[in-house]
């Protein structure tokens, strides 16, 4: 968990298949970087062709690495970039299955949450 000026946080990071499903998750502090929880999991990646990720995830040595592994990085520049690199556009709309799977796993979530606080409050 990270402090914060507004409390406690923390930040989800997750490697999924082609059908959106978590392969890898990572939960670390909320401020750090995006590419230093990629450095956290590169190692254990399953093999893939194409990776895709926001550009949270633009880092030179990031593309590098993947590329040493035979993977594409489908990455979009940041906008500070100095020499921005080209990705598919096409193939980055996919993304949205991610996406969609945070939105299913924070939904989840907050139902369990809910639950366990009516139990506390039955007690009471």
């Amino acid at each position: 968990m990270g402090r914060t000026k507004g409390g406690l946080n923390s930040k989800l990071q997750a490697v999924c298949d082609g059908q959106g499903r978590p392969v890898i998750m990572l939960l670390s502090e909320g401020q750090m970087s995006d590419y230093k929880g990629a450095a956290l999991m590169i190692d254990v990646l399953p093999p893939a062709r194409q990776l895709l990720a926001d550009k949270g995830y633009d880092a030179n040595w990031f593309r590098r690495a993947l590329a040493k592994r035979g993977i594409t990085a489908c990455i979009p520049s940041k906008s500070n970039r100095k020499e921005p690199v080209e990705h598919d556009r096409i193939l980055y709309r996919q993304r949205h299955k991610i996406e969609n799977m945070f939105g299913r796993l924070k939904g989840w979530l907050r139902s369990k949450a809910l639950r366990l606080t009516r139990y506390i409050y039955s007690d009471i």
